[in-house]
């Protein structure tokens, strides 16, 4: 793998591909700066090789040109505080000022690119507008993992014009690593805890399981599905109706395989999508009319604990309930704290991004697991076994 370490920066400008695509609240304020802490070790090493950083990076989805609510400019203070030095800004990322800022930059010095997205041949992986790009830097580093599945201008068609000077990131080769763990030589028993609203966005990564795992745990709003597949009652709860075939094949494919397929036994119902809804609790396949399942259920969360906490190797993507709401939280919490109590004693946990990421979070609990993924879609897809533009473009 070709990473920063093969290098040394010293008077060199690189060029970083970073995610900076933080939460900010209506005020501009940072809600969760992970995705910038996660970047910092690539930063600093280059900057202690005597190096010079150019940072670009994408914020939310700009409909057209530049908006005050997508500006980069709006974390250009936290990010000088997290580095300990001032970070220049330039107000656009291919256009004069970017272009002298970059020229004049000097060793040590860090400079931030205004959102890429401004621009619509980012996302088109426009060459011409990725060759402006080239021009800015001497050296090109991705360290974008939570964008390495997109073939935009900026995470992969940039490569072509750094022949042989392109490299990953500490983070992005991080993220490779921890899921060649995963894919290739994991301990057994091996539990998969898969959560989330839809079935249809994870089957893909289901199917590919079935081959490697021993335990499937499935919970979150896809399991109605199965449980209305099954021919049981649902009420009002989320569920995909033409999807119920698909569970039905995913369960025979777990028994024809000899995975342990897990689904809930009984569940938290609401009577409404709310923090402030009644609730109670329901048999899988037993829900009244007029209630939702909105977590998994007291003897699920018995069930599916014991399997965690007697797994070697777990991954985990997607809650098992609407852990956003103090009523609906339990279920992913448990799971959460079985995943600590296994990674504690010796099994390899790796969290898959998005919700779950968010979950463990929330919980305090970043440091009681292995590794929790920055790239919910870019690791979705590399579990899948598809190949991701961004790491493709460094590896040709």
């Amino acid at each position: 793998m070709k990473t920063v370490d093969q290098i040394t920066f010293n008077g060199k400008k690189a060029l970083i591909r970073v995610d900076f695509n933080v939460p900010l609240d209506k005020d501009y304020n940072i809600t969760d700066d992970n995705r910038m802490t996660a970047a910092l070790p690539t930063i600093k090493k280059i900057l202690t090789d005597g190096g010079a950083v150019i940072l670009m990076s994408h914020l939310g989805r700009p409909k057209s040109g530049p908006t005050e609510e997508f500006s980069l400019k709006h974390i250009v203070p936290h990010l000088s505080d997290l580095l300990g030095q001032q970070v220049q800004f330039a107000d656009d990322c291919i256009g004069a000022e970017a272009v002298e800022k970059a020229k004049a930059l000097d060793k040590g010095e860090v400079l931030l690119l205004e959102n890429l997205r401004f621009y619509k041949e980012e996302e088109k992986g426009n060459v011409e507008f990725a060759e402006k790009l080239s021009k800015l830097g001497d050296i090109y580093v991705n360290d974008a993992f939570g964008t390495a599945h997109r073939a935009h201008a900026s995470t992969a068609v940039i490569a072509q014009f750094f022949p042989e000077a392109k490299y990953f990131g500490y983070l992005m080769a991080a993220e490779l690593t921890n899921a060649e763990k995963i894919l290739n030589g994991a301990a057994k028993p091996f539990t998969a805890i898969m959560g989330g609203s839809k079935v249809s966005d994870k089957i893909e990564l289901i199917e590919k399981l079935l081959d490697k795992v021993d335990n499937l745990i499935i919970g979150g709003g896809m399991a109605y599905t199965f449980a209305k597949a099954d021919g049981g009652s649902i009420g009002t709860s989320l569920v995909e109706a033409d999807k119920l075939d698909l569970a039905l094949s995913l369960v025979k494919k777990a028994k024809e395989k000899g995975v342990n397929l897990l689904l809930p036994v009984d569940n938290v119902t609401a009577d409404a999508f709310s923090n402030d809804a009644n609730t109670g609790v329901a048999k899988t396949g037993e829900i009244p009319d007029g209630w939702m399942g909105l977590d998994i259920g007291p003897e699920t969360v018995k069930i599916f604990s014991k399997v965690v906490e007697e797994s070697k190797t777990i991954l985990w993507n997607g809650p098992m309930g609407v852990f956003e709401m103090e009523k609906f939280l339990i279920g992913t919490k448990a799971i959460a704290e079985s995943v600590a109590k296994a990674t504690d004693n010796g099994a390899f946990s790796l969290i898959g991004g998005g919700d779950s990421a968010a979950a463990v979070a929330k919980f305090d609990m970043v440091d009681d697991v292995s590794y929790v993924s920055t790239g919910g879609g870019a690791l979705l897809e590399y579990m899948e076994g598809k190949e991701l533009p961004g790491v493709k473009a460094i590896n040709e």
